[in-house]
């Protein structure tokens, strides 16, 4: 199984942080973002990671080096200036991931989530791990059912974590689910989200999940940074 890593954000809410840092690359509890979850890779036996970026993208691996240090192969995608959102960051890497399923982490959140735990198989096109909807945030994104099954509309409403396990053919026929928002960036590659394409598979049940009820932070703001920061050097993790 291969991983991916979402890095590719231009971190506009994290200014003046992340005017010579990328987000993932900024540090809690003594470490990138991002570090913690190549650890976590690296400890479930994941050997090749593709790392997405755009932002201050020569960063990365000047940092992160080949990654060799975690027993990893770290492969940088380059997206150009304009970041190709969810859906066209992940068709992008298509031709790298290859056809086995993979693992998906956003590189900007931090959690005690076990990647582990994840199926290396899913049993439809993506398994998504899910969170209680944040304060900032408190409509959550999908419903969970009691059979696993995640739903566009439904009573228990979650919060999608950013963790996930997808199969490519996800991807096929991508068109036909995009929204008015797709589009096509500057360096000519599609620019789309990825929520379109799940919400389209959820009625015949190939999106599956599971709740995370531990620890999870989107760093998305100073705030809560700082926060994550606190938690972090009084030993919470």
């Amino acid at each position: 199984m291969k991983a991916l890593v979402f890095a590719a954000g231009l971190g506009e809410r994290m200014r003046p942080l992340t005017d010579h840092t990328p987000k993932p690359l900024i540090e809690a509890g003594g470490k990138p973002l991002i570090v913690w979850h190549l650890e976590k890779l690296a400890a479930m036996g994941i050997e090749d990671v593709v790392v997405n970026t755009s932002w201050l993208a020569d960063r990365f691996p000047a940092v992160l080096g080949d990654g060799a240090r975690w027993g990893l192969r770290l492969h940088y995608l380059h997206e150009g200036d304009t970041p190709l959102e969810t859906g066209g960051g992940m068709l992008n890497a298509r031709p790298v991931l290859g056809e086995a399923p993979f693992l998906l982490v956003n590189g900007d959140i931090w959690t005690d989530f076990d990647f582990a735990r994840l199926p290396r198989e899913p049993k439809g096109l993506a398994h998504l791990v899910m969170i209680d909807p944040p304060g900032y945030a408190t409509n959550g994104d999908f419903a969970l059912d009691d059979a696993g099954n995640v739903r566009k509309e439904g009573a228990n409403r979650l919060t999608y974590a950013g963790i996930g396990v997808y199969r490519t053919e996800l991807l096929d026929n991508w068109q036909h689910h995009v929204d008015d928002q797709a589009g096509v960036a500057s360096n000519g590659k599609p620019r789309f989200r990825l929520a379109p394409i799940l919400r389209a598979h959820m009625a015949g049940n190939s999106i599956r999940g599971e709740r995370h009820a531990g620890r999870w932070t989107d760093v998305g703001t100073p705030q809560r940074l700082a926060e994550l920061e606190t938690r972090l050097s009084g030993g919470v993790v």
